[in-house]
This record gives structure tokens, sequence and C-alpha cells, in this order.
């Protein structure tokens, strides 16, 4: 289930490759102009690369675009303004309409509610993550999700700043909407988005270079168009206020024992997408912000 990301890329233009082969044909005969005409095809056939970071095709189902997400707001006052800011990027696609409204859940176990995404934050522990986002999947179908910020890190002034909590609300509550990470390496240079995984999201330290990503960029916007680009026949978002009938049992846990099998790594090795079978065709998938430098073959 590894999903890779095709990168974009700049082709030679057609003609001047074609004009080339041409021009050694007149000398080399018949042989080579009938290798001239076979590269002008394939070279037909070359188009850019689009965008392509979903996983595993899961997304809300839903009757028409745009559509509203409600995302229950169970984070303190020092995560209220970043977690606005997410909703508001989120929203300036043409796919998503992301509202913010009160939430339903305890922050510490941060049980989700059907038809919703629910975020939290609390002290989750020293376990090796910044934040998670989970998804419940009937098919490929989303039906709750949350999002769980781990103070025990954003508590440590390295992680306490506005960019870092910028890119991880971001990224997470991204994941929801069946986006997958753009890029795992830690260490290259910043895409401009807060799906990259990078050793400084500012793009100020020196480490991984301008721009920040602590916003999406088009190629997110790009892709949520290519998830929900067609209808479904029902959906799978709540309509009306959430009650206790409509409550997730499961909270989705804190740790790999919790999430199920490794199914995607890191450029390090760490595991960053867990999928465990839940029976009748239901899943629960964890995508992991791993914290940078972490120990190989654990979260």
């Amino acid at each position: 289930m590894q999903n890779m990301l095709r990168r974009p890329y700049r082709a030679a233009p057609s003609w001047r490759i074609i004009g080339a082969i041409g021009s050694r044909a007149r000398t080399l005969g018949k042989t080579a102009a009938v290798c001239s005409v076979a590269l002008a095809t394939a070279l037909s056939t070359v188009t850019p690369a689009s965008a392509n970071h979903s996983w595993g095709n899961y997304h809300w189902a839903r009757t028409s675009n745009p559509f509203t997400i409600k995302i229950g707001d169970n984070v303190n006052s020092t995560w209220d303004p970043f977690l606005g800011t997410a909703s508001a990027d989120w929203t300036l696609s043409n796919v998503v309409v992301a509202t913010v409204v009160t939430g339903q859940a305890n922050p510490k176990n941060c049980r989700p509610t059907a038809g919703q995404v629910e975020v939290c934050n609390s002290t989750y522990g020293n376990n090796g993550w910044l934040g998670i986002a989970q998804i419940w999947a009937s098919g490929n179908h989303i039906t709750q999700g949350v999002v769980k910020l781990n103070d025990t890190y954003f508590n440590i002034a390295k992680y306490n700043t506005p960019a870092w909590r910028s890119m991880v609300v971001c990224q997470e509550v991204g994941h929801t909407f069946g986006l997958d990470h753009q890029d795992e390496n830690f260490s290259n240079t910043n895409l401009g988005t807060c799906m990259d995984y990078t050793n400084d999201p500012s793009g100020t330290a020196g480490t991984n270079v301008t721009p920040n990503n602590e916003h999406p960029n088009q190629h997110d916007y790009d892709e949520l168009a290519t998830i929900y680009a067609h209808a479904d026949g029902s959906t799978t978002i709540a309509q009306a206020p959430a009650s206790s009938a409509s409550r997730g049992v499961d909270n989705g846990g804190t740790s790999p024992a919790d999430w199920g099998q490794a199914v995607a790594f890191s450029s390090d090795g760490r595991g960053r997408v867990y999928v465990r079978d839940l029976g009748a065709g239901q899943r629960l998938i964890t995508f992991v912000n791993l914290v940078p430098g972490g120990r190989p073959g654990a979260p």
C-alpha cells in the first residue's frame, strides 16, 4: 500500500528533439528515419505529471461540491488561532469548506464523532510523534476522523513556535480529507506545503531553505480536486449536531500497538502510515507526523 508521489518534470521541446533526429536521418538513411518517427510517436504520449498524493482513494462520501466538513474544536487557547488558520487555508480549495465548530471530545482520548473531524491537544507522551491524524473508513469512504496534537513536544522550546504549530495542525487536518504527504524526507528543500516533512517548517533556519511549510500549496488543492472529482450517491458527512448515539466507540489510540500494521515509511525507516482492519470492510488509518531525527524502526 506504499503510496509514491510523482514529481513534475520539464521535458525538452519535442520539436527540438525530433528536428535533431530528422537531421541525422538525412545522412543515416531509412533506418534512422524510422527511429525518428518512433521517437516522435513516443514523445506525443508524454504529459506533465499531475498531483498524486492521495491515500488509498479514501474520501468523504458526498453528493456535490463544495462540501462542508465540521472541524470539532477541542483545543486550548494556544492552539485556537492555528486551527483557525488551517481551517481557512483548506477552505481556499474549490472542494472543501472546513468549518470549526464546538468539539464533542475529551482531549485526552479524543474519541471520534461520526460524520466530522475532532481536533484535540494533550500531553500524549514522549512517543516520537508531534501529531497524528486518524480516519475511519467503510470501504473507501471516510466516516469520521480525529487529529491529536502532542503537547509533550510542543511544550519544548524547539517546537513551541508558530511555524511548527502551523505546519503540524495544517498537515493533520489535510490527512482527514484523504491527502497523503507530498514528501517524507526531513532534510531536503522545503516544498512550500504543510504536507511535506521538514526539519524547519519556517524555512529560515538554513537547514531546509525557503519557502516555509506552514500552509497548503496549489499541488494540495489540485489533488483535492482530483480526489473529489466524482459525486457519490450518498453521504458520510454529518448534517445534524452530533449526539451521543453518533459517537465513535474507538478512540484510535496513541501508539503503534493501537494502529495496526505499518504500511508506509519515512525516509529514515520509521512507520508513517498504519492500517488496522476492523472487520466487515472497516479500517482505521493513522497518519503520523514524526519528530525529526527519531529512532528508525519506531515512531
